[in-house]
């Protein structure tokens, strides 16, 4: 008996990018477990052409990131195509995207809850997804009744994505014009990682202080990207995977002959990943905010409320009252909250032992990072450790 023959599937996904790197992830999971095709792809940019072996192969079916410089070559391969960019829509090409009004609402819930109350965006002009997260930040913001700026560096209509997001990198002068420019503390949006990334850089550039004067959250939790800034970047993290599978569900749908139940998907995203540039209580207090900048920078120095007020400008019994009315907590509780973020951030990112881990944290000894790090989470470090392990 002859063996049926394997649909080939074309992938015109990057890998260059994380987001790309988990749709081909979701793809790749739903051929080995629900169907038995063939995935063919070879490495490439967001905005590579189709390659010329596509023209050459047997193809069954498509998924791509489509844009106008991709769609007629793969109309002529004529076979079923699902998108996966959605920077447009194309007839009769389903799509399946990230729902970036959710996005933007996680976002904003995110600074919110941090304490926020001015809010900024900053993207990229004629970049779909930036307008959209745009427009629905500023109508979360305009429901809560709070000040809002945006900013987007320029660009020309119907150019390539990366070409717009390389814009960021030359138009730094009124970048930094309109940064100088934002009341503080302001939460600021930036429409993806690679934007907060120049972002963060012109801050840095012109002393803006990342969080205490301004808290920024990205979007794609793009690990190489939000680590290599300064401070690393929070940000909200799609679930691209959910998208490459649904696409490949779609796409299997399709190839039997069933048309999609619906044009367009749209998938919302999984958490925010919170790192040094959002973590942070926004008060509007210029001397809590330098005392809540001070203790997030040497609180793993073993600093002690003492220390603090050497710093301040205020006695020990102002700053007690004041954190309490305006915090809700002591200056000791946020030496030790802040000990502790590291504590945890270490147990999930390294294999250091626990005697490391105290000495980078500020404690003398592992036993009393212990007792604290039990009372306040109610683990002890090495469950927290394992139970993370577990969750990746």
């Amino acid at each position: 008996m002859l063996e049926q023959r394997r649909p080939q599937i074309a992938l015109l996904v990057e890998a260059s990018r994380a987001y790309g790197r988990e749709l081909l992830r979701g793809v790749a999971y739903y051929a080995r477990t629900q169907v038995h095709w063939s995935l063919l792809h070879q490495e490439m940019m967001l905005d590579s052409t189709v390659p010329p072996w596509m023209s050459d192969s047997r193809i069954d079916g498509v998924i791509a990131r489509v844009d106008r410089h991709v769609i007629d070559p793969l109309r002529q391969l004529g076979v079923p195509i699902v998108d996966v960019r959605c920077n447009r829509k194309f007839s009769g090409i389903p799509q399946v995207e990230t729902d970036n009004h959710r996005v933007a609402e996680v976002a904003f819930k995110h600074l919110w809850n941090r304490g926020f109350r001015r809010f900024a965006y900053c993207g990229f002009r004629f970049a779909t997804y930036s307008e959209t997260r745009l427009d629905a930040f500023r109508a979360c913001v305009q429901q809560s009744g709070c000040p809002f700026t945006a900013y987007q560096s320029e660009g020309k209509l119907g150019s390539q994505l990366t070409t717009l997001e390389c814009q960021g990198l030359s138009d730094t002068k009124p970048l930094i014009q309109w940064l100088s420019k934002l009341q503080r503390p302001t939460g600021l949006f930036v429409c993806n990682d690679i934007r907060g990334q120049q972002v963060l850089n012109a801050c840095r550039g012109i002393g803006i202080s990342i969080p205490d004067d301004v808290g920024v959250i990205g979007v794609d939790d793009d690990d190489a990207i939000c680590l290599m800034c300064d401070p690393p970047l929070s940000s909200v993290r799609p679930n691209a995977e959910h998208v490459g599978y649904r696409a490949a569900e779609i796409l299997h749908q399709m190839i039997s002959g069933h048309p999609p139940d619906r044009q367009v998907e749209l998938i919302p995203p999984c958490h925010v990943s919170e790192r040094e540039s959002t973590r942070v209580v926004a008060v509007d207090d210029v001397e809590l905010a330098k005392v809540c900048r001070f203790i997030r920078q040497n609180a793993c120095q073993g600093i002690n409320v003492n220390d603090i007020t050497e710093i301040s400008n205020l006695s020990r019994r102002q700053l007690e009252r004041r954190f309490r009315e305006e915090l809700g907590r002591t200056p000791h509780e946020m030496i030790t909250a802040t000990q502790l973020d590291r504590v945890k951030q270490l147990l999930r990112e390294t294999d250091m032992t626990l005697e490391q881990i105290a000495a980078k944290a500020g404690y003398a000894h592992k036993e009393s990072l212990s007792a604290v790090f039990k009372r306040e989470t109610g683990l002890t470090p090495g469950v927290y450790r394992t139970k993370h392990r577990k969750s990746k």
